[in-house]
């Protein structure tokens, strides 16, 4: 018998993304927090209750067979409930069958329109502080995100502002999009008409897109107005919105999202997603048309209402705990000062704090560029009433 000779191959690799491809701080700090059996200000998990409509909608799909897929680009009937949604909320008009894609969740949206649009090697600005999946989505996908920080409040209850000579500087001929996240995650903060306008301006005169993450557009607080990027004058060929259900409907599980964009984009973006997801839940997708359909105007006054009331609450509790928070005017988390908590870094804060109250939050430098960020930590604030005074009260007790 001829002996086998050994012989070398090369080593087996992991992608050269995937060394960069980390879990995240957040979830991090949540299971951290389930194993300490504490109260979880960390995710944006959004566990208030479900409207009935919605639930309802979606139990009665099932029972009545929508348990198999769909049309790649949703059902119609929720691409209709949507189209009637921003014509009502914004005043823009979509076509239903050309210019929605009913996504696997906001996330799922944003990859969708990413793959359709922008090629390795492109960069996208993102604001500062950012959100730590858009900036990993793009990354993914070997695009290039450039940072542009927002110069910081110069009071707790002022807001992030929009720095243009910083973002001048950062444009490149490689610069293909900008991505705004309004109300943003994790300040809270809003883009404002003038800022919005400047933004169209830059846009318009580089030829770049413009993703706009609108998942929080209910939670806007006193006398903020949430603008759409898309209903400024020569915006609506290069905007993408991207939106959802799950912070509004309080169904974060569900991953139900959805994107609009000009119907000569919407064909690749439905490509890409379909070819990742096939498509989003489809009895899920019936529950959230019966949400649009059936929930009037009241129930999102009434979400911002009671959100107001949660943002209060923490806000009187980080002030007494001598953390200071920038008080957000949208969405629902708050950045707050962590210098006093012992710790090198934010995430040894969070861990500290963790440790002596039982409340999670995350560390500010998941949503900075490395060394900034590092005496922040943020709290997600849209957590039932029982369980957020719990944490009021722990924290309170630091």
């Amino acid at each position: 018998m001829t002996p086998i000779v050994p012989v070398s191959s090369p080593e087996l690799t992991l992608s050269e993304l995937a060394p960069r491809a980390m879990q995240s701080e957040i979830r991090a700090m949540s299971m951290e927090c389930d194993r300490i059996g504490g109260v979880n200000l960390a995710q944006g998990i959004c566990d208030t209750e479900a409207p009935a409509e919605v639930t309802d909608g979606a139990i009665a799909a099932i029972r009545e067979g929508h348990n198999i897929y769909t049309r790649l680009d949703g059902i119609a009937r929720l691409r209709n409930a949507i189209a009637a949604k921003v014509l009502r909320d914004q005043g823009l008009t979509v076509d239903p069958d050309r210019e929605i894609l009913v996504a696997s969740g906001a996330t799922g949206g944003l990859h969708a329109a990413a793959m359709a649009l922008l090629n390795p090697g492109d960069e996208v600005i993102l604001f500062e502080p950012f959100y730590g999946y858009h900036a990993s989505t793009l990354k993914s996908m070997r695009v290039a995100p450039v940072i542009v920080p927002l110069d910081a409040p110069a009071t707790p209850d002022a807001d992030w502002t929009l720095d243009m000579d910083a973002l001048r500087a950062a444009l490149t001929p490689r610069t293909r999009a900008l991505v705004i996240n309004t109300p943003s995650n994790p300040c809270g903060k809003i883009f404002t008409r003038e800022e919005l306008e400047a933004l169209r301006t830059v846009a318009v005169e580089h030829g770049l897109f413009v993703f706009t993450d609108e998942i929080y557009e209910h939670f806007v607080y006193g006398e903020a107005e949430h603008i759409s990027p898309a209903t400024l004058d020569g915006m609506r060929e290069r905007t993408i919105v991207i939106s959802g259900f799950s912070k509004t409907f309080s169904v974060t599980g569900w991953r139900l999202g959805y994107v609009i964009a000009d119907a000569k984009w919407l064909p690749a973006m439905s490509y890409f997603h379909d070819l990742t997801y096939v498509c989003a839940p489809s009895a899920l997708q019936h529950g959230a048309a019966a949400g649009l359909e059936q929930l009037g105007p009241e129930f999102y006054t009434q979400l911002a209402t009671d959100h107001l009331a949660k943002r209060e609450r923490i806000v009187a509790a980080l002030n007494d705990a001598g953390m200071r928070p920038y008080i957000p005017r949208g969405a629902y988390y708050i950045l707050a000062d962590a210098s006093r908590i012992p710790g090198e870094t934010a995430a040894l804060k969070a861990r500290t704090l963790l440790a002596r109250t039982g409340v999670a939050a995350v560390a500010g430098s998941a949503f900075f560029r490395p060394g900034h960020g590092e005496d922040l930590l943020r709290f997600c604030f849209a957590k039932k009433d029982r369980d957020l005074d719990d944490a009021c009260a722990r924290l309170r007790s630091f």
